[in-house]
């Protein structure tokens, strides 16, 4: 009797496995989307913000260069943050570090609309990038948990629509906001009331690894830097998970193209409604809204590259990453040389294409690469050091891009990431060299085991 009811248990816990995996992603997915009505709320409110500015005595372009540093000052902590972050979610656990960035954004978020000076705005800013920074690496260490090596692409590509579609979805909620004549400040609250819903729900059913459950953890493959020690998810030390890390090739080219792609999406996220009030003359609330087709296009990218991760390998991936660049470079171009005669929508058109060109590939980075790399071992460190190195110049998304359009216009910036873009294209052609040599490398011995199988 055993003997033959052990199938349909086994069929039980098969079913009963995927359902408890498919609810973990979701809930990840969807919180990590509500990050974003605390992280967008800056952009969004920006051109409102520094009319409050103007008002209490500042010229247009100090108040320009004032949220500029704003900008700058909060990405350097995300930036600190995820060279932090990394060794305490390998260390705490994914489950515990995702909901500290939850709570903490909701408390920052509500900090900033009840200071009324610069000082307030600063300090609250940068705690509010600093305590969301743990957010993503604790999303990527509960994946490496629940998910096995062969669907590592798609699950983090679904992973990655959460700040997508999540800040496409929180653009389009504020800027419906603010067209039914909600201040920047009561916006501000909206977003901290919405995401505290979401921290309660990842509270109560979020768990860190199927073991919670009573399922069993998949293998997380014996591919990264640590070798077949990649696939134990114990707490290590962090000298012992940096040291094979930070000496791969491989891993640091991630990072150096990460440094050029992070510079090019933030510079989006925080410029491109200020971008269509400015240049193109949309209302406020029409910026709001238009500006949410960058995120949304970048969500369809990463569908497609989601898709492709997991066919096209480490290389493929790596090949991927330049392209993007290439093609996001002389998209770029064209927005800094095009004259558009008072044309409205191709310049939308092209924000919304660049943005398809170069948030697939930037998904792979932090998700997908830094599982490839850091495994269950490593992966939150991975994720933040690649994130970190990426934040780094993202850093120049803020004051440095303020001065450049106060200095050169919209022109000219558009120039710049141009040449950023093509500078990055050198790194990732190089790592797809790197990779394409490992790929050579491990093929005899991949073929043996065939062999020994068969």
């Amino acid at each position: 009797m055993n003997a033959i009811m052990k199938p349909f248990d086994a069929s039980r816990s098969s079913s009963r496995s995927r359902r408890n995996a498919a609810i973990t992603l979701a809930l990840l997915t969807l919180g990590y989307a509500g990050y974003y009505l605390c992280r967008s709320n800056l952009s969004v409110a920006q051109p409102s913000i520094m009319k409050d500015l103007v008002a209490a005595g500042m010229s247009a372009n100090q108040a320009k260069r004032e949220m500029g540093l704003i900008v700058s000052l909060g990405t350097l902590a995300y930036a600190i943050g995820k060279f932090v972050g990394g060794g305490l979610g390998d260390s705490l656990g994914g489950r515990r570090v995702f909901l500290i960035g939850m709570a903490g954004a909701v408390a920052a978020t509500v900090a900033f609309p009840l200071g009324g000076s610069i000082a307030v705005y600063r300090s609250a800013w940068v705690a509010n990038r600093l305590v969301q920074s743990i957010g993503w690496l604790g999303l990527v260490k509960v994946c490496g948990r629940w998910f096995p090596e062969n669907r590592r692409g798609r699950v983090m590509a679904f992973a990655s629509l959460s700040f997508l579609f999540g800040d496409s979805i929180a653009r389009r909620f504020m800027g419906a906001l603010i067209e039914h004549h909600f201040t920047w400040r009561h916006v501000f609250f909206a977003a901290a009331a919405v995401l505290f819903v979401l921290f309660l729900i990842n509270y109560m059913f979020l768990h860190e690894s199927p073991l919670d459950t009573g399922d069993v953890e998949p293998s997380g493959g014996v591919d990264s830097v640590f070798g077949a020690a990649g696939d134990a998810a114990d707490p290590a030390p962090l000298g012992s998970l940096l040291g094979p890390l930070l000496s791969s090739p491989g891993f640091l080219l991630v990072c150096l193209v990460s440094f050029g792609y992070t510079l090019l999406r933030e510079t989006f996220n925080s410029w491109t409604p200020t971008y269509f009030v400015e240049a193109i003359g949309l209302s406020q609330a029409d910026a709001a809204n238009k500006s949410a087709l960058f995120p949304l296009f970048g969500g369809v990218s990463v569908l497609l590259a989601g898709y492709l991760a997991d066919r096209v390998g480490r290389a493929g991936r790596a090949s991927i990453l330049f392209a993007g660049l290439v093609c996001g470079g002389a998209l770029l171009l064209a927005l800094g040389r095009i004259d558009f005669h008072g044309s409205k929508t191709a310049p939308v058109a092209l924000v919304a294409l660049v943005g398809f060109t170069l948030i697939g590939p930037y998904s792979y980075m932090a998700g997908a690469i830094a599982l490839d790399f850091g495994g269950k071992r490593g992966a939150a460190t991975a994720s933040g050091l690649i994130d970190g190195f990426g934040y780094l110049g993202g850093i120049l998304a803020g004051e440095t891009v303020a001065r450049i359009l106060v200095g050169r216009g919209w022109n000219g910036a558009f120039q710049t990431l141009a040449a950023v873009a093509w500078f990055s294209a050198i790194a990732a052609a190089v790592l797809v060299a790197v990779e394409l040599a490992r790929t050579r490398r491990d093929l005899p011995l991949e073929a043996a085991v065939a062999d020994e199988t068969t």
